[in-house]
């Protein structure tokens, strides 16, 4: 099963960027379908984002549309979030997540999650 690990998370103010990284271990990270997910205090983990393994095709959450990007660089075995004019309402926990198998923005059907960076979003 492969590890993964995020970083890059912090503190900005609202209308800032931050970009987050998922660095994969154990296994190469081009055999999986990768994902971006987010929770909050009191609220359900949700999706953010997702690739296939080749970066051709990528999903997107309504609220983020536009101002996130997913990329992965199975070279480095790194995927990453890019974001972009953050609001306060993108505060959370990241989690990156890996799965065998089709595109799914279900979080029950991934197999490994990293243990999560915080994003901290200020007014």
């Amino acid at each position: 099963q492969v590890q993964l690990g995020e970083s890059g998370g912090g503190l900005v103010q609202a209308g800032d960027s931050l970009r987050l990284s998922c660095a994969a271990s154990g296994r190469p990270l081009s055999v999986y379908y990768m994902g971006w997910f987010r929770q909050a205090p009191g609220k359900e983990r949700e999706f953010v984002a997702g690739v296939t393994w080749n970066g051709d095709s990528t999903l997107y959450a309504d609220s983020v549309k536009g101002r996130f990007t997913i990329a992965r660089d199975n070279a480095k075995n790194t995927m990453y979030l890019h974001m972009n004019s953050l609001k306060t309402e993108d505060a959370a926990v990241y989690y990156c997540a890996a799965r065998l198998g089709s595109p799914t923005t279900n979080w029950y059907h991934y197999n490994s999650w990293g243990q999560g960076t915080q994003v901290s979003v200020s007014s």
